[in-house]
């Protein structure tokens, strides 16, 4: 037993000897109540506290096959990902998987945010394509050089189309081709999410392909 555990202990006791001194005169179903109500008191007192917003069991997992995704910000946070939500072209939404059982997000840890973006399936490549859902592709939002959270979608510095881009050092990385490193510092693609669809909602399909996260001392 902890210290903690016996001075609590003590002092129930002497809550309990006390309210059996003080009310000698109650009957005994009065007297048991009082004990009983203080002594649940002085346990509730001997314990801390849960802290506000602690995460659920579950929450710093990474995404499982069959979590939905969820908008994890704007004015849709913690709705479902439908397929029409997304504008073909873009831009990405941020997102969080949510495990469909126990209504658990798993936003825990920064690692597990995603971004999903929708895109022309026939500007993908086989292996993007083998992971996308009808051209939505995801993938971590967490860039692969130093973990700072990528968050431009522009015209890359080394061609026509929209890219995902981390302004810490301005790695850029293309959608379309597994997220691929196409300008920056950056050594490896963008970890990413195989996605499919049920009744129209964005499902993960298998965890992630890739590292999640920057590289060593990056």
């Amino acid at each position: 037993m902890s210290e903690s555990d016996r001075s609590a202990t003590t002092s129930l006791e002497s809550i309990s000897a006390d309210l059996e001194t003080a009310t000698p005169s109650c009957p005994e179903p009065t007297r048991r109540a009082l004990i009983l109500t203080a002594l649940a008191a002085g346990i509730a007192a001997s314990k801390p506290a849960a802290a506000a917003g602690e995460d659920q069991p579950g929450s710093d997992e990474r995404p499982q096959k069959g979590d939905v995704l969820i908008f994890s910000e704007g004015e849709h946070a913690g709705e479902v990902i439908k397929t029409e939500d997304l504008k073909l072209g873009g831009p990405p939404v941020q997102a969080w998987p949510k495990d469909p059982k126990t209504s658990v997000v798993r936003k825990g840890s920064r690692l597990n945010e995603v971004l999903v973006v929708r895109l022309d399936p026939a500007e993908l490549d086989d292996e993007t394509r083998s992971r996308a859902a009808d051209g939505i592709v995801a993938y971590s939002a967490i860039c692969s050089h130093a973990g700072c959270p990528v968050t431009g979608w522009l015209k890359g510095a080394a061609g026509d189309n929209d890219v995902l881009k981390c302004f810490c050092h301005n790695s850029e990385f293309d959608p379309r081709h597994s997220a691929e490193v196409v300008f920056g510092p950056a050594l490896r693609r963008l970890a990413a999410l195989p996605l499919t669809t049920a009744d129209g909602s964005l499902t993960v399909a298998a965890t992630f392909v890739g590292k999640v996260g920057g590289q060593q001392g990056g």
